[in-house]
């Protein structure tokens, strides 16, 4: 079964907000929500299943009534209990921050390896999360860029929300050489080239996902500036950002692309981080 979402519960503040966003996606898409617990030592279970993880359904049946409502609690480290679950998921949501268990995957490499090697969309409720706003959507032209998009689309259209598909670029990533003597130093930028190329990019990657969705209303945004300023300074007025786990460009060996990881740690709003096929 593919059609639930799954919250990672520690016990934390966070992690407890987190489950008020997973119930709100789970009704959305008319989905099992599943509320994910792993621990190490098994004199803390009890007070977990009885204690926080009963407040969690019940905060979760505020959101949602008619909400169907699993639990599971595994013994193990918690990013192999959650990447497990993410198999039987199409999305996974966890707190920004927590007391040591699933809020710690921002804390180190664990998000990483989660958003880069899980089975599903993750989404990390941080900042504020408002219903208002528009779907903000980081488009990159990548194998994951596309993937995201599909993601924001579908988001936007279950929430009613518009999308907002912004692409930032600059003179950095490339150059359009001078068609001139044979000088290495005799490059210069074609800015207008360079911008109608990037339009270009945003707007092919748009087009088919527009034509599926006709009722979201869509923004085109293109930007010339640092890529990751660009996308935090919009990602103030959104209600959720969504990415791809890795663009154009950067290191082969990383997980996950340094956008994305900034956009984890430093956004106003709730950040989605969608994988691309392999």
């Amino acid at each position: 079964m593919n059609d639930t979402v799954i919250v990672g519960v520690d016990g934390s503040p966070p992690s407890l907000a987190a489950v008020d966003v997973a119930a709100r996606e789970a009704r959305l898409r008319g989905a099992q929500l599943r509320i994910v617990h792993a621990f190490s030592h098994r004199a803390d279970l009890d007070p977990m299943i009885h204690g926080v993880l009963a407040r969690a359904e019940q905060r979760a049946h505020g959101i949602a009534p008619d909400l169907e409502i699993a639990r599971t609690v595994a013994s193990g480290e918690t990013l192999t209990v959650l990447r497990s679950e993410s198999r039987h998921a199409v999305l996974a949501v966890v707190g920004g921050r927590g007391r040591g268990g699933f809020g710690e995957l921002l804390l180190g490499s664990t998000v990483v390896q989660l958003a880069a090697h899980g089975h599903c969309p993750l989404m990390v409720v941080r900042g504020r999360s408002d219903p208002r706003g528009p779907v903000l959507l980081a488009v990159d032209g990548s194998p994951a860029g596309n993937a995201a998009a599909g993601f924001a689309f579908a988001e936007a259209a279950l929430r009613g929300a518009p999308l907002a598909a912004m692409h930032v670029w600059s003179t950095w990533s490339e150059q359009t050489p001078y068609e001139g003597p044979a000088d290495p130093l005799n490059v210069v930028v074609d800015l207008d080239r360079l911008r109608e190329r990037h339009r270009r990019l945003l707007e092919e990657t748009v087009a088919p996902l527009r034509a599926a969705h006709p009722r979201v209303a869509v923004e085109l945004r293109l930007e010339r500036g640092r890529v990751r300023h660009t996308l935090l300074d919009a990602g103030r007025d959104a209600q959720l950002l969504v990415v791809g786990a890795r663009g154009h460009g950067g290191f082969t060996g990383m997980l996950l692309g340094s956008v994305s990881q900034a956009l984890l740690h430093h956004a106003d709003c709730p950040v989605t981080v969608v994988r691309g096929t392999r």
